[in-house]
């Protein structure tokens, strides 16, 4: 069963972090869609923060997954906010079972194919030696020589914890995301559509989801709409907390 922070009471929500993140980025903003009247479910997939590791990581699964979160909650009618790889968890989700979801708020991802484009990441993870015990200092050295982006490395470094005294590691599965990482990128099948409102939220700065990709969007979504929050990149949530809020909090109620 995937891990979970649940707070508030109300209409439940679901939150689904990006790749390489997990539930905590969210918190915040959780707190404020609590105030708001929802139950606030936030997600770790498979593979990601505290929930676990698995050598099968593909979109189907981690939708399988959420699906079964929803059975063991009794979770029978949800809204769903979903970020850049929980953005796709969500739209295969919402139009895969309509009839639990009934709105759907997409973070800066469209349903188009994404080319690999995570290689500097992936490559200054896999640097880290962690049987040579280094620092948290020593690790986001050796990640800056391929990460030179700090706000990438800083919430890179969020997956690290103390596996044991003196002993760090990440959070998520590197093995498998080295292995399976054109999973990612993956496209909404052709056929797939999710008529209820959705909304699709892209930062100004951003190149995830561009003018020409409307027209797809709106193909899979025919009730979308598409906003965007200026001068923020793909992580916009983080970037400009307080429209994201502001947006997403008129959209869900």
């Amino acid at each position: 069963m995937l891990y979970s922070k649940i707070e508030g009471s109300g209409k439940p929500l679901l939150i689904i972090h990006g790749f390489l993140g997990m539930s905590d980025n969210w918190k915040t903003l959780a707190t404020q869609f609590v105030t708001d009247g929802f139950q606030v479910h936030l997600l770790d997939l498979r593979n990601h923060g505290r929930s676990f590791h698995s050598d099968e990581f593909s979109y189907e699964i981690m939708v399988q997954d959420v699906i079964d979160y929803c059975q063991a909650n009794n979770l029978k009618s949800i809204d769903v906010i979903g970020h850049s790889m929980g953005g796709k968890t969500a739209m295969l989700l919402a139009t895969s079972y309509p009839n639990l979801v009934n709105k759907l708020l997409v973070a800066d991802i469209g349903p188009k194919f994404y080319a690999p484009h995570h290689q500097d990441i992936l490559a200054g993870l896999n640097a880290v030696d962690f049987s040579v015990k280094p620092s948290r200092n020593e690790v986001e050295e050796i990640m800056k020589n391929f990460i030179p982006d700090f706000g990438t490395r800083q919430f890179l470094m969020k997956s690290l914890y103390w596996q044991e005294p003196g002993q760090l590691a990440f959070r998520f599965n590197l093995d498998v995301f080295n292995r399976k990482i054109d999973e990612i990128g993956k496209a909404l099948a052709p056929d797939l559509i999710f008529e209820k409102p959705t909304l699709f939220m892209r930062g100004g700065s951003s190149n995830y989801i561009l003018d020409e990709d409307f027209d797809e969007i709106k193909r899979h979504f025919p009730a979308s709409s598409i906003a965007t929050i200026p001068n923020v990149g793909h992580w916009l949530h983080a970037e400009n907390p307080a429209m994201f809020y502001e947006l997403a909090s008129a959209f869900l109620k």
